[in-house]
């Protein structure tokens, strides 16, 4: 079914339609999700509240744009969202000099530890990219969205974006040759 006429559907009441539209985008969500978190459990953690999201807004939805641009740049607020929220509690429970980490925290600093200092390098790496160029390499390398629809995504235009991959990519090679000359 065409996506524009499934989404009139589940509007106009047949809202047990819209798990189509999970089954259609849940790989792709959670994996911009994970781009940015590098946390499987975490990324489909935020992966739900993307569907919530898009589940409590979708009248909202103009069909301006695609449905998949609409739901990645969901994906890509809530996750950014869910890092401040990290960063706050973390910054909050420092300052009170309490360090508390609930189990679920925990689990995903050993998954940390257990993951490969190269790729921890590298998340790292791309973690310290400006806002911008984060949000455009991921979409772009973890992802493989086209620069157009990323450029819909951010609201920018392809040749933006064409900046924000490069200058990323300058910044990641920079900031990685460091570590190859070490070794």
């Amino acid at each position: 079914m065409d996506e524009s006429k499934l989404i009139k559907r589940i509007l106009e009441g047949e809202k047990e339609l819209f798990s189509e539209l999970v089954i259609s985008y849940q790989k792709e969500v959670i994996n911009i999700c994970n781009g940015f978190l590098h946390d499987i459990d975490s990324a489909k953690d935020v992966a739900q509240e993307v569907f919530i999201e898009a589940w409590k807004s979708l009248s909202k939805f103009r069909g301006d744009s695609k449905f998949s641009t609409w739901i990645y740049r969901i994906s890509v607020n809530k996750s950014l969202n869910y890092l401040r929220e990290i960063k706050k509690k973390l910054t909050e429970d420092i300052s009170d000099n309490e360090l508390k980490i609930s189990d679920d925290e925990n689990s995903a600093i050993e998954k940390e530890f257990e993951m490969s200092q190269k790729m921890e390098l590298i998340h790292k790496s791309i973690d310290n990219l400006a806002e911008n160029q984060r949000t455009a390499f991921v979409l772009s390398k973890f992802e493989e969205i086209s620069y157009k629809e990323i450029a819909e995504t951010m609201n920018l235009t392809i040749s933006s974006v064409e900046s924000l991959i490069h200058r990323a990519k300058t910044n990641l090679q920079k900031e990685l040759s460091g570590y190859y000359k070490k070794n």
